[in-house]
């Protein structure tokens, strides 16, 4: 199932307030011991794979990385600023190489946030692949590391329903957030919309997670896609 993860912009946060989706930009927080999983290949595929769709092309043949399974993100950005372009993403463990395939189209052109990136937007583009992993269920809403931990919460709206929302690792962090305004700010995006008061937070269920994270620009995508193309000429 995918999920947005991001926003437009930095916000003001208080406990009542409307809050849209996040937005994250920080270096890659990893916390792992065993390697590596992401690498900018990833980042010059999701490029190929929208290039390609842009322009009606045959799309890429698959890439040399690897294809094991993990819930991975796709997030594009724009401009100098790079504002959010594009942000989704799955939980459920997919092949790298189609879940990249996917994720890179359906981020730059299904979120509804956004209208679909364009041949025009192409040059201006960076994009990251965030890769999840150590998905632990959590003790209560606290338990649980800022900068360190993406979370995902489950909860039951006003009618009953069960509602869920996440943010990846970077968000509150780059955001300025405690604890406690990350919580009440996933409240809102999963659809919350009365007081949310410390019963409400007491019955959340939380899943915390890492993640790595790598980031490519459009000039490191030419840069790349120039020295493979020169290599071939030789």
């Amino acid at each position: 199932m995918a999920s947005g993860c991001c926003g437009t912009k930095k916000q003001k946060l208080n406990n009542c307030s409307d809050i849209s989706k996040c937005n994250g930009s920080a270096p890659m927080t990893n916390g792992t011991s065993n390697g590596m999983v992401t690498l900018p290949e990833m980042c010059f595929f999701c490029f190929d794979v929208l290039y390609c769709h842009l322009y009606n092309l045959t799309p890429p043949k698959n890439p040399s990385f690897s294809n094991d399974a993990y819930p991975l993100f796709v997030t594009w950005k724009i401009g100098r600023e790079k504002r959010l372009r594009g942000c989704i993403g799955t939980f459920n463990p997919m092949n790298l190489q189609s879940g990249l395939r996917e994720y890179a189209l359906t981020s730059a052109c299904k979120d509804s946030r956004f209208s679909p990136v364009t041949r025009d937007d192409f040059p201006k583009l960076s994009v990251s692949v965030s890769i999840l992993r150590h998905f632990e269920e959590a003790g209560d809403y606290l338990d649980w590391e800022v900068g360190i931990h993406g979370i995902r919460i489950e909860f039951l709206n006003e009618k009953g329903n069960k509602r869920t929302a996440t943010y990846l690792p970077e968000v509150a962090a780059e955001q300025g957030w405690d604890h406690l305004q990350t919580i009440d700010s996933l409240l809102r995006k999963g659809g919350y919309k009365s007081t949310i008061s410390p019963e409400v937070r007491r019955n959340i269920k939380l899943t915390r997670y890492q993640s790595e994270k790598i980031a490519v620009s459009y000039q490191e995508y030419m840069n790349q896609w120039n020295g493979v193309n020169n290599q071939q000429r030789c």
